[in-house]
């Protein structure tokens, strides 16, 4: 069965947050909170975690997984960030987009895109999510949890834990989410001089990116 957190969104416990990090560095996969929406999300370096994650999602190894990440700075890390890029970033995080940018090398390449070497990265605004990240001290490999077959996401962490029970380590409590997904932005293009393509229109205002 998995553990429960109960965790205040604006003030999070860090016992409880300590106690979750320690179920992903367990390899457990956990149900946590973000801006937009509930998201399944692991250890990015446990390659066992990373495919039973796909597994309760439904997916397989080409669905596209985002990488949670804390900050600017550990975003640049697992990817190629030009200036012009950079200046986007600036202004989108944290916030309610998921920017898709070449990978570095410090991205396993089973976790980028197979033909185009790509990752999608966030910075979310919530803040139990962020004291979580600072915690774990590394970004996380996530999803949109939706069951396979359905086509919203689960929102309330008691019918999570309810349905995945036996199939998650823990679920983090922080009340209900947006439920409104994320803007996905290709920023692939501008590592040549070309436009960011707008993948899908989600919670993110492209005027508040000047585009």
């Amino acid at each position: 069965m998995s553990q429960f957190f109960q965790i205040h969104p604006d003030n999070p416990q860090p016992r409880l947050l300590k106690q979750a990090v320690q179920a992903l560095q367990q390899g457990g996969v956990l149900a946590l909170p973000t801006d937009s929406s509930y998201a399944l999300a692991c250890h990015l370096d446990d390659k066992e975690a990373v495919e039973r994650l796909r597994r309760i999602r439904g997916v397989d190894a080409k669905h596209p997984l985002t990488l949670l990440c804390r900050d600017l700075s550990e975003l640049s890390s697992y990817a190629r960030v030009n200036n012009a890029q950079f200046r986007l970033l600036k202004l989108g995080t944290p916030g309610p987009y998921t920017f898709v940018l070449e990978a570095s090398k410090e991205v396993p390449r089973r976790l980028s895109h197979p033909s185009r070497k790509t990752i999608g990265l966030r910075v979310p605004a919530h803040h139990a999510l962020q004291r979580l990240l600072e915690l774990h001290g590394a970004p996380l490999l996530a999803t949109t949890l939706i069951e396979p077959g359905a086509t919203e996401p689960l929102n309330d962490a008691h019918e999570i834990r309810q349905r995945l029970e036996h199939q998650l380590a823990a679920v983090i409590d922080a009340g209900a989410c947006a439920m409104e997904p994320t803007t996905v932005l290709d920023l692939s293009p501008m590592g040549s001089g070309d436009e960011p393509v707008l993948l899908r229109q989600g919670q993110g205002s492209l005027a508040a990116l000047g585009l």
